[in-house]
């Protein structure tokens, strides 16, 4: 645990006495991804130290986790209620990196947090780019091809390289001098396994997100959809920390539908299912790899929507849709994701040959898309930085 001291987070020494990595993943699903490039590194080179701001999954990995982050995560303007927090951890992340001097620093997602830290680096001088002994690293590139494209060139002052896990990523980088490179999407890792299955006979699953303020705007949605379908199976929804598995119950006990739907942490055997009704994000893409016919809504505060609004310039919201270039899961955003919508996805992915074959079919094509290139994996590419 971190003690607090003098009003900022006082991160703990590196337990080796020595670092030379440190991980930043702030989110469930980075930590995660994080984890399996951790773990692939350390395999292939056994004296690797690295330390970990981070979760569950990179302590088991080996890392040592310095302070879990993972612990209620936030989005939008509800991050505003944290910035002085922000504030004190990005100053003690700088802090540790420039008195402990790891050999590089990998920033995984979560760009608003990461990339502040990353300046902090080089505004102090520790990151290379500003000649300091640390590398600066970036793992699953920020989603500049949707909003805010100007955030590369500040990249390409900042950070040394970047791992990017989807094909049309890197040539959004092509006018800086940053390098940028495929290395497969996590989900397609031979020892990835994912959480979920088609099944014909199998749940249904509802899938609301990992972020407090999401689920709690789209788990009734989706029981309201799920007792609206009809459908005459269980439903299981899945949880990736006890924060969220709390909330669900909480949710569950107030609809009528509640009784029927199972809750289940990510992990273990992947659950079988036969549609899915889920929010935007990682687990959207497992069920589309997975072949699971379904729908993606989302919803969050008025102003996160309209200010985002603004800024994203893409198409679609859901990455299938996206990287298929048509729609995979149809997408039902703020006021448009009600329940007999939802429910008439629902029955159509039930019912429908035709729905369900399209779904194999645009599967097979997602996953030829995400298989890593012939260079490595994301811990080839990791071990590479570390070893120039």
């Amino acid at each position: 645990m971190c003690a607090v001291v003098q009003g900022s987070l006082k991160l703990p020494d590196p337990a080796a006495g020595a670092v030379d990595l440190l991980i930043v993943a702030a989110e469930h699903s980075g930590d995660a991804h994080a984890a399996r490039m951790v773990a692939e590194a350390r395999a292939k080179s056994p004296g690797l130290r690295v330390s970990a701001l981070g979760g569950p999954r990179l302590a088991a990995a080996g890392a040592q986790l310095l302070r879990d982050l993972t612990v209620g995560s936030t989005m939008g303007f509800a991050v505003l209620a944290k910035l002085s927090h922000y504030r004190a951890l990005i100053a003690e992340v700088v802090r540790w990196v420039g008195e402990h001097k790891p050999r590089a620093v990998c920033f995984v997602d979560s760009s608003g947090l990461n990339l502040r830290i990353a300046r902090g680096l080089f505004d102090r001088g520790y990151s290379a780019k500003a000649g300091g002994p640390t590398k600066a690293l970036y793992y699953i590139s920020p989603q500049i091809w949707a909003s805010r494209a100007g955030r590369r060139f500040a990249m390409a002052k900042h950070l040394d390289g970047v791992a990017a896990i989807f094909p049309f990523e890197p040539a959004a980088y092509a006018d800086t001098t940053l390098p940028v490179e495929f290395v497969g999407h996590p989900l397609m890792a031979d020892d990835a396994a994912l959480p979920v299955a088609f099944d014909p006979d199998g749940s249904i699953l509802l899938l609301p997100g990992s972020r407090r303020q999401v689920v709690g705007r789209v788990f009734p949605v989706l029981l309201d959809a799920y007792a609206a379908a009809g459908a005459g199976r269980p439903a299981v929804a899945l949880f990736p920390s006890g924060e969220i598995r709390g909330q669900l119950e909480k949710l569950k006990a107030a609809s009528s539908a509640g009784s029927r739907v199972g809750l289940r942490a990510v992990g273990g055997e992947p659950v079988r299912a036969a549609a899915v009704l889920t929010a935007s994000g990682t687990m959207s893409l497992e069920c589309a790899s997975a072949g699971i016919p379904g729908a993606l809504t989302y919803r969050t505060d008025p102003l996160t929507y309209y200010l985002g609004r603004l800024l994203v310039k893409v198409e679609f919201i859901g990455i299938a849709n996206l990287l298929l270039k048509e729609v995979m899961y149809p997408e039902f955003i703020q006021g448009a994701a009600t329940p007999a919508a939802l429910a008439a996805q629902l029955r159509e992915c039930l019912e429908s040959p035709v729905r369900r074959e399209r779904t194999r079919a645009q599967a097979a094509r997602l996953r030829g898309l995400l298989h890593a290139p012939t260079r490595g994996t994301a811990a080839d590419w990791l071990l590479r930085q570390l070893d120039t």
